[in-house]
């Protein structure tokens, strides 16, 4: 695999994470879910927890970038259709982060102790990101590794709550209810509770225009409640605590009834720490270097890759400092 300079550790940026990207990132995986079914291939609550670490990464580069004053474009909001859009432009040129989450607590401790591991990891692209004939071979690729930890089971969700730590409950609702076939209203939506007491839950979805709504509703315990609003799809429900009971949700459109218990609620929270961004190439350099990296294999930050990649040594990289250079020279050109 041909190397093209050689990035060191000193060169990595490591920013800090704060809540407030985590609640950010959940915004914006609530209102993608439902553009998001074709691509899962397996639970969809690990790839809402996906989604939020991705957005979440993509606001710490972009206050990095307005803290230091390097000149940037925002393109526009990304669009829910697409979660793998971006809309950082340096230069003219759009950035693409890819980020690759750890969470193995001695993963990160080692990372954290010996930051010059990152070198030797692959910086990954899918294989169907790369034949996109619409981009640019000028678009930059930037690589991050964000530590975080994550509630993955029932066990640690639970923990978690003893511990007074946020979480963020999502039921996601089955395909029929998220993107049907026939636009039209889902009818007037019934929800109850077998929680012991009050508890609130939250709706989300699309009106008759696709916008995004949601609504809020308190339970009390084995009382039926309707929404007041009219939805065309539901994409997920939301519990603001842990249901000790079945919380069920009928549809008389679709004549269907969901039946949450309290082992279905996934928790997509991210507890981050902090994100290590190591460095960039444009997308001609990427296809000129990487090779392909067959589904399945085992990588630094997986044990086992979930599609066909793209990849290459991070050592390999630019450094971000020769990027925010350029972004300089660029605008400078350009006044």
């Amino acid at each position: 695999m041909k190397i093209t300079t050689m990035l060191t550790s000193a060169d990595f940026l490591t920013r800090p994470y704060t809540p407030d990207m985590t609640l950010a990132g959940i915004r914006y995986a609530c209102q993608s879910l439902p553009y998001t079914y074709n691509r899962m291939g397996g639970n969809r609550v690990k790839r809402l927890r996906r989604i939020v670490a991705g957005k979440g990464v993509e606001l710490a580069f972009k206050r990095y970038l307005n803290k230091k004053h390097i000149p940037h474009d925002i393109l526009g909001e990304t669009p829910f259709t697409d979660p793998d859009q971006y809309d950082i432009a340096i230069g003219g040129r759009r950035c693409d982060i890819k980020s690759f989450l750890l969470t193995g607590k001695k993963r990160i401790s080692k990372v954290r102790h010996h930051p010059e591991k990152l070198l030797s990891a692959l910086a990954l692209v899918p294989v169907d990101q790369i034949e996109r004939k619409q981009h640019s071979d000028d678009d930059i690729f930037i690589f991050a590794f964000f530590n975080a930890l994550l509630t993955s089971s029932q066990d640690k969700l639970k923990k978690a709550i003893a511990a007074n730590q946020p979480i963020y409950l999502i039921h996601a609702l089955p395909k029929a209810w998220a993107n049907p076939r026939q636009w039209q209203p889902l009818g007037k939506l019934a929800l109850k509770s077998n929680h012991a007491s009050d508890i609130k839950i939250e709706i989300g979805g699309q009106d008759a225009q696709r916008r995004f709504q949601s609504e809020q509703i308190i339970l009390p315990p084995k009382t039926r409640r309707t929404a007041r609003r009219e939805f065309c799809t539901l994409s997920y429900m939301h519990s603001f605590s842990l249901p000790n009971g079945e919380i069920g949700l009928h549809s008389p459109a679709l004549k269907d009834t969901v039946l949450a218990a309290p082992s279905d609620w996934g928790n997509i929270w991210v507890y981050g720490m902090e994100v290590t961004f190591t460095g960039f190439i444009t997308r001609r350099e990427f296809r000129q270097i990487a090779e392909r990296i067959p589904k399945g294999s085992r990588v630094f930050q997986y044990s086992r890759t979930r599609t066909e990649n793209f990849g290459m040594p991070v050592r390999g990289l630019h450094p971000l400092k020769d990027l925010f250079t350029r972004a300089r020279e660029w605008a400078a050109a350009k006044a």
